[in-house]
């Protein structure tokens, strides 16, 4: 079993660079399904996930071939003749489920294991077989194999009202409506950076996809797409993850490679607390040295809001700032499971259903502690990066789920932390 020791070390200090965004590179993968001509992309992070999703495109026919050195992918979607993910491969990742309206968009046809990932919750699946209801398939739950089966003659472009602006099924609508008959316009989708660099991608390969980024995005199906090359948008996440890692630790610290809008949220409740935060042309200068800090709230909400995959990296800084915090999660219903664990260390945390408060404190000790999901992973190393003694995080599979080259990016900043294999 896999663990981190992570021992306080003073004050993280330095420049970090952040990789291509997991959550915009797994749905770019599935859509080179849409094409038989090759795709490259540049700046893919070396990650559990992205290799799944390679491995699922080469269980279908396709072939995906990665280079951690050179960060890029290049996989051509030809000679797919395996219309079936396998199980084995679509339980250890959410994202497998987004495969499923490339393959009906190209083949008229696609099956998915129910997929697996991070238990933080519901997340809405029945929203996918809606929108693919809508273009004209018949979708239908298998729950004898406890796959998801989606077929059509054809796909013919729909007005479609989501319930919930959901990213998966935003994705998985607009990868179907590509190829479909006519024009599909979707109503409240959801509008993250990840679904606008999907649709830039998807553009490069000629399909029409207008107002992404927006609640309403528009398609207008093509016959067939062509390869393309496309470098994946920085992971805002990352980044956020290494700018509260220098709040937490009292550090200072320069990201490079953000896009600044994705990160708007994060930096207005960051300089709330009383953080320094400055954008510079080299990118976004996080300073807490000797900073009189003060607790805040927050809410979790769809993009633009403040996103769920920060909430548990903030709510591990808002544990270290004297005075009550209130977290809200307003995205999942289950999102909180990091915080028992963050107790262990000596946080001082209660929640009641969608609500956390978090009375502060520097006083943290190290414990042996489990995580729970991908960022919750993350935000307990960074509590051991401020907890005295040493602090064990065992489960970290997850953490390699999300992070490319964590330890050694925390490393190059004065993180004590070191990986055991046992």
């Amino acid at each position: 079993m896999s663990r981190y020791i992570v021992r306080p070390n003073g004050p993280l200090k330095g420049n970090v660079r952040v990789i291509g965004a997991k959550n915009a590179v797994l749905p770019i993968i599935a859509a080179t399904i849409l094409t038989k001509e090759p795709c490259v992309l540049d700046d893919v992070p070396d990650l559990a996930d992205v290799k799944i999703m390679n491995e699922i495109i080469n269980s279908l026919g396709g072939r995906a071939e990665f280079s951690g050195d050179e960060k890029k992918a290049e996989i051509c979607c030809e000679n797919i003749e395996n219309l079936s993910v396998p199980k084995n491969l679509a339980e250890q990742m959410r994202a497998s489920i987004l495969v499923i309206g490339a393959l009906l968009g190209r083949f008229g046809k696609g099956i998915v294991p129910l997929p697996g990932g991070c238990a933080i919750g519901k997340r809405p699946i029945g929203l996918h077989a809606k929108g693919l209801e809508a273009l004209g398939a018949d979708v239908r739950i298998d729950e004898i194999r406890g796959c998801m089966v989606a077929q059509a003659d054809r796909l013919v472009g729909s007005d479609i009202y989501l319930d919930f602006p959901s990213v998966g099924a935003t994705e998985t609508i607009i990868m179907a409506a590509t190829l479909a008959e006519g024009t599909t316009v979707i109503y409240n989708s959801a509008q993250e950076p990840e679904i606008v660099d999907l649709a830039n991608f998807l553009s490069k390969m000629g399909a029409k996809i207008k107002g992404a980024g927006t609640d309403t995005i528009k398609i207008i199906g093509q016959k067939e797409l062509a390869g393309a090359r496309h470098r994946v948008i920085p992971d805002r996440i990352e980044a956020g993850t290494y700018m509260i890692a220098a709040a937490i630790t009292r550090g200072e610290v320069l990201v490079e490679n953000m896009v600044v809008d994705h990160l708007r949220p994060l930096i207005a409740k960051l300089i709330e607390t009383g953080v320094e935060v400055k954008i510079t042309e080299e990118g976004i200068y996080v300073n807490a040295v000797d900073k009189k800090l003060k607790p805040t709230d927050i809410k979790t909400l769809p993009y633009p809001g403040f996103p769920t995959d920060l909430q548990s990296p903030f709510m591990a800084y808002l544990a270290t700032v004297e005075g009550v915090s209130t977290v809200i999660e307003t995205v999942f219903e289950n999102r909180f499971m990091h915080a028992d664990e963050f107790s262990k260390l000596g946080a001082s945390i209660i929640t009641n259903g969608k609500e956390a408060k978090i009375d502060g404190t520097y006083r943290l000790k190290g414990s042996s502690i489990r995580a729970t999901d991908l960022r919750a992973g993350a935000a307990m190393i960074l509590l051991g990066l401020v907890a005295t003694g040493e602090t064990s995080v065992y489960d970290i599979y997850h953490i390699d789920r999300g992070y490319d080259s964590f330890m050694n990016k925390l490393r190059a900043l004065g993180a004590d932390i070191e990986r055991i294999e046992e």
